[in-house]
């Protein structure tokens, strides 16, 4: 298929929504509440944001993926410069800091409008046993 479908024209991708905190429903920016905390819902279209079970999913992948290229980064740097300890601390800290927060609110994000865009739904316990 090509171009969006009639059901799915004027709302954001999921790459967009991530990045920006478009609500999935109508591309306002009203999905953040705080720094990485959801707003109840859209203050444009009503969407209901607290039906989707984004919960901290993102969390440990992302958390290992910044440490390893904080880490791999700090090493360069190390070897390439040499800098005092200090810099390590005033660079990596807040950048690590940093990193983190805006991962997981992009993370969040993303798997929210992946989940309104699949009409994803809980699975139930008949859902599992394949009944």
């Amino acid at each position: 298929m090509d171009g969006p479908s009639p059901d799915t024209k004027g709302q954001p991708g999921i790459v967009p929504a991530a990045l920006f905190g478009l609500c999935p429903q109508c591309g306002a920016r009203t999905l953040f509440e705080g720094v990485a905390t959801f707003a109840p819902r859209c203050r444009v279209c009503g969407l209901d944001f607290a039906r989707f079970n984004v919960g901290d999913g993102p969390a440990a992948f992302l958390t290992m993926v910044v440490g390893a290229l904080i880490v791999g980064l700090a090493l360069w740097l190390q070897l390439a410069v040499e800098p005092p300890f200090w810099v390590h601390i005033v660079l990596w800290v807040p950048l690590t800091a940093v990193a983190v927060v805006w991962g997981l609110r992009a993370g969040k994000a993303a798997l929210l409008a992946a989940e309104y865009q699949r009409d994803a739904k809980e699975a139930g316990g008949s859902d599992l046993r394949g009944e």
